[in-house]
């Protein structure tokens, strides 16, 4: 399956994929939402996610996707030759991460590569990531907050009170609040604006 909100995008995928005898592009979708209820429908050996697309991002997708599905493989496509959005994918379960820019000569490498099992990394993206590494460890797929801390900022930046946040997540107030302060603490922020604004960048909600 082929994920890519630009229609032209997913043409010029679909006729590389076509060509392989191997490979047989059996859905697309238009945006994150639709890729995992097709995935989930249609069940494809791998999915090809747009780092960037709307309703639900690529990274959001691959998540919910490995979730309900784990023998669904998820390969990644990104204009972003940025770190993190590289160590996002495979926190998120993607087995390969894609440029656009490389697709052409890569992409149908990188699907046999994860529908073998092995990851796969463009050589632009794989520089970065060795590089990010070298110059600092601390660079490489960490993230400040626990599970538990995301979802309460997720749960804060959509404007949830501390009752509505403790009765989804099954916590006291109590624990809420000091979970919030643990948040403005650690990100050294001061307020929900600063989360929210942090939300968004971190991919957890939607601008």
């Amino acid at each position: 399956m082929i994920a890519d909100d630009h229609g032209v995008v997913r043409s010029g995928l679909r006729l590389l994929l076509d060509k392989q005898e191997d490979m047989e592009v059996v859905a697309e979708a238009a945006d994150g939402a639709e890729a995992v209820a097709v995935a989930l429908r249609e069940r494809p050996d791998l999915c090809i996610l747009d780092v960037s697309m709307p309703k639900l991002t690529g990274l959001q997708a691959a998540r919910e996707i490995r979730a309900q599905a784990p023998g669904i493989s998820v390969l990644m496509l990104s204009m972003h030759d940025d770190e993190r959005y590289l160590f996002e994918a495979l926190k998120a379960g993607a087995g390969g991460y894609v440029l656009k820019m490389e697709a052409d000569t890569a992409l149908v490498d990188a699907v046999r590569a994860v529908l073998r099992g092995e990851p796969f990394l463009t050589n632009a993206a794989e520089e970065r990531y060795i590089r990010a590494w070298m110059n600092d460890a601390s660079t490489g797929p960490s993230e400040p907050l626990t599970p538990r801390e995301q979802e309460v900022l997720k749960l804060i930046a959509e404007a949830h009170t501390n009752k509505e946040i403790g009765e989804v997540l099954h916590l006291s107030e109590k624990t809420v609040e000091s979970h919030r302060g643990n948040l403005l603490r650690k990100l050294g922020m001061r307020d929900r604006v600063e989360l929210v604004r942090y939300a968004i960048r971190r991919g957890l909600i939607e601008p």
